[in-house]
């Protein structure tokens, strides 16, 4: 192997990885091949805001699929791994509003038409930051694919689908109570909406009975939403109020006269067992305004700003409406008392203002009908959730579904495709954009202010991005994908939404497996937020330690379906990691001189060759079956386990005898051949995990292709497992560890010359012993490993260790001062006797108990374990060393 071709002394990924990425995409290898003959595989990748930049959430799921992705590719099939972004209405929509605030103007100044252009303007300019972001992380998806969901195609199909469901009657407008956003000026669904506890109270109400001197008393947590009661509601069975059920009230504040009406939604327990009824503000009040009839009365606008409905307190914000009406209630004699009480408030997920039930008019789409199908696909089996505990979770969403509001008080987005003829009210849903009414020929048409809720899209997203509605060669190719890498916390917001889609639109499941994964936290197990400062720019991470670093340690630890926490000890464990391999792999290369490629005979094999190959072959099986599994983390762990302990730590240690030191060129060369062998077909397997430093270490082996990406996945031989030769290494290292750590218990260092002796009681194990002896006295720093099959006497100041196949005596007469060590294990058993004490008097201490954080009281009971080992072993050592 010349110098030339030598990798260099340190790895830089800076060096690596972009020239790498750019060589890949010039030629082309990430797009799919024309031979429709080879089995297919596809994911869609969920598309990311176009608003947004990476995030680890982003980089875990977009490692996770390249890895399914490159697998696939190696094993030979088509693969398309089709790439996007979403236009995310409100948040986008927001970001502009934002840039426009600081020129000092409004959406409303430019007007629509010329606010959607400045929207376009940007999206142009930091829309594809997210994607050169994805580049740089390494993602092998099809960029001559890439979809936007507001493009031509997409937009077609999101027409196509409104249209289809508005004819069958699955479309509808009504008032309804929906969720709406006082900041982002729009209803939001209830999946949109993360309820926080916070801390509140409960104000208790005078409610006085019409034509009576009594009262009945309700309980409320929003003083302000009085204004719109239209009934007061107890349970029917509530034995305090049922003489009152059919009577009315009078309204404080407001003298509107009100229906007391029973319910069972009514909980007996909670407050006084009485509630006010706001239908047009409470999603629980509205379904019983419903059942009884009840007038619903808007009192706040779209800002949160009470409405002409709230009488005198009109213009004011609802946070100032509460006040002045508490005090209002107190000064009239209404207000009975006020508890303290913690309850959960929805917040916009968007920008975290308080979200308002609102009453208002809507477009929704009827789910029951099409919950059905997408219901039916998972039990039958069409549709796999992994881990299957998902399952359950999306069934129980699907069987208690609720009409899906679809309209956003939005411009960004797209366009609600109905039109209102301005003449005769005629109210027109057309695919394409109509020049007259259809029923009085007036060209006098309006459309509909309102868009389309971002889901609406992105539910369409695996077959609008393949060319539907049109039949194209992509969709009849690669429709349905194979699978869907995604987080657990869009499982009702995005999965089940293009379940049912897919299945109503193409009739046929988006994809066969749903894989599911959790969420990144932080070293402490929260979630990652700008609030707590807590985040990590996974660019920063990358332009540090590289995208094979991020990428690894992302998902090492990470178990289907579970949350994981971020470590930067795993980024530095991980970066460690790819030194290692670059430096066995530079190992190797500067120990090619005359390599030529054979046949490597197992007849000629040393133990160590034979073991390698096999324990190379089991892992190949290993790996695999981990990933048809969707066990990603796990597969990582059993190659990083495989390269760094067997591969590194032993082979190469075992090949160096004959490497430097052969008896004959034909054992160096076959130690050539498996070192090469081995290395290569471990970075074949590395490679989904790890593609920037396994093609450019790839690249300087022999026999190289054009690029590792195209090259065939390895597949596992039982043949060259070898049973006899995986049992023998095993007990040939049993004894070299042995040996390392009685040198280690008692300080011999690695430069002491030292003996063992090998008892065999089995005579025959003796030949492996005898015939692998030299990596015995190699790899343990021995002068001689004497191998024996009987014993007269022990030899005198000797250690000793037992292994299945073999008693183990090390001799230190001469070795080590034995007093002397005696000694220096007393002052040590001291000290940790000392620090034991002290973890023990503490964890009797009641006071502490009672007062510390549990996770400091779980470190003193780690301190107490840890020193209990220590103790523990010192007092062997020292039994050895006074009996020996």
């Amino acid at each position: 192997m010349s110098a030339d071709n030598l990798l260099p002394s340190v790895y830089n990924p800076q060096n690596v990885e972009k020239k790498w990425y750019e060589y890949w995409r010039k030629n082309g290898y990430f797009t799919p091949s024309e031979d429709r003959s080879k089995k297919p595989f596809s994911i869609v990748m969920p598309p990311p805001n176009v608003t947004g930049s990476l995030h680890l959430g982003h980089a875990l799921d977009n490692t996770l699929q390249d890895i399914l992705v490159r697998w696939r590719r190696m094993q030979g099939y088509n693969t398309l791994w089709l790439p996007g972004t979403d236009h995310a209405g409100i948040a986008t929509q927001a970001k502009v509003e934002e840039a426009l605030a600081k020129e000092g103007l409004s959406k409303y100044d430019l007007g629509r038409e010329k606010f959607l252009e400045r929207v376009w303007e940007w999206k142009n300019l930091y829309g594809s930051r997210i994607t050169s972001q994805l580049c740089l992380l390494g993602a092998s998806c099809d960029w001559t694919r890439e979809r936007f969901t507001m493009d031509e195609g997409c937009s077609r199909a999101v027409r196509e689908v409104f249209v289809n469901l508005y004819q069958k009657g699955l479309i509808y407008q009504g008032d309804y109570i929906i969720n709406w956003c006082p900041r982002c000026h729009t209803a939001i669904s209830d999946i949109e909406v993360e309820h926080e506890e916070t801390a509140g109270n409960l104000w208790y109400i005078k409610y006085p009975v019409e034509g009576e001197d009594g009262y009945i008393v309700v309980a409320t947590t929003r003083p302000e939403t009085m204004l719109g009661d239209t009934g007061v509601a107890v349970h029917p069975e509530d034995e305090r109020y049922k003489h009152l059920i059919g009577k009315k009230v009078v309204l404080p504040l407001v003298n509107r006269v009100i229906p007391i009406f029973a319910d069972e939604y009514v909980d007996k327990e909670f407050g006084t067992g009485a509630v006010k009824v706001t239908p047009a503000h409470d999603p629980n009040d509205f379904e019983m305004g419903l059942r009884h009839n009840l007038e619903q009365i808007v009192v706040m606008d779209k800002h949160g700003v009470m409405n002409e409905n709230a009488g005198k307190y009109q213009g004011l914000d609802r946070s100032e409406c509460r006040r002045a009406i508490v005090k209002d209630l107190e000064e009239q004699g209404y207000l009975l008392k006020v508890e303290p009480h913690n309850h959960a408030v929805g917040h916009c997920q968007r920008c975290d203002t308080i979200v308002e039930p609102m009453v208002s008019k809507q477009w929704f789409v009827k789910m029951k009908p099409l919950a059905e199908p997408a219901i039916k696909a998972v039990v039958d089996g069409e549709i796999r959730f992994v881990p299957e505990r998902f399952t359950r979770i999306y069934l129980n969403w699907m069987e208690n579904i609720k009409d899906w509001c679809i309209s956003r008080q939005l411009w960004w987005g797209h366009r609600i495709p109905v039109w209102y003829c301005q003449d005769c009210g005629e109210v027109i849903c057309s695919k394409e954009d109509p020049e007259r009414c259809t029923a009085c020929a007036s060209d006098n048409l309006k459309q509909d202010e309102d868009v389309l809720d971002t889901w609406f899209s992105s539910a369409l997203w695996p077959f609008s991005t393949m060319g539907w509605p049109d039949s194209t060669p992509d969709l009849e190719y690669f429709f349905p994908t194979d699978v869907l890498v995604t987080g657990r916390d869009i499982i009702f917001f995005w999965v089940a939404r293009m379940i049912f889609s897919s299945l109503e639109h193409t009739g046929k499941v988006p994809f066969r497996v749903v894989n599911i994964h959790g969420l990144i936290l932080d070293a402490q197990g929260r979630k990652m937020s700008k609030s707590l400062g807590n985040g990590i720019d996974p660019i920063e991470v990358i332009e540090k330690y590289g995208a094979d670093t991020l990428r690894f340690s992302l998902i090492t630890g990470v178990t289907p379906g579970n949350d994981v926490r971020f470590h930067w000890e795993k980024v530095e464990n991980t970066r460690n990691f790819a030194n290692k391999i670059w430096n066995a792999s530079r190992f190797v290369l500067m120990n090619l001189e005359g390599y030529r490629k054979i046949d490597l005979d197992e007849k000629e094999m040393a133990l160590p060759d034979k073991w390698i190959i096999s324990r190379l072959n089991l892992t190949i099986k290993e790996v695999e079956r981990l990933l048809e599994q969707y066990d990603i983390g796990e597969a990582a762990r059993c190659l990083y386990d495989f390269i760094w302990d067997e591969f590194c730590d032993w082979y190469i240690e075992l090949a160096k005898p004959r490497l430097f030191r052969p008896k004959d060129n034909r054992e160096k060369l076959l130690v050539q051949n498996v070192l090469v062998e081995v290395l290569t077909t471990t970075l074949r397997l590395l490679h989904p995990f790890m593609p920037f430093i396994t093609e450019e270490i790839y690249q300087h082996l022999p026999g190289h292709t054009e690029t590792i990406m195209l090259d065939p996945w390895p597949e596992f031989d039982e043949n060259r497992v070898m049973k006899d030769a995986l049992e023998e290494m095993q007990h040939i290292m049993q004894t070299i560890r042995a040996i390392r750590n009685i040198r280690a218990e008692f300080n011999v260092g690695p430069g002491a010359k030292i003996k063992a002796i090998v008892l065999v009681k089995d005579k025959d194990k003796l030949a492996v012993f005898s015939e692998n002896k030299p990596y015995i006295e190699e790899l343990a720093h021995l002068i001689e490993a004497e191998i024996v099959d009987k014993m007269e006497n022990k030899p005198k100041q000797a250690v000793s260790a037992l292994t299945a196949w073999a008693e183990i005596y090390v001799p230190l007469e001469g070795v080590i001062d034995i007093e002397k060590e005696i000694s220096r294990l007393n002052k040590e058993l001291a000290q940790v006797e000392n620090e034991l004490a002290k973890a023990e008097n503490k964890l009797k201490n009641e006071n502490f108990l009672a007062k510390a954080p549990p996770e400091v009281i779980a470190k003193e009971e780690g301190k107490a374990r840890e020193a209990k080992l220590k103790k523990e072993g010192i007092l062997q050592r020292l039994a050895i060393l006074k009996n020996s």
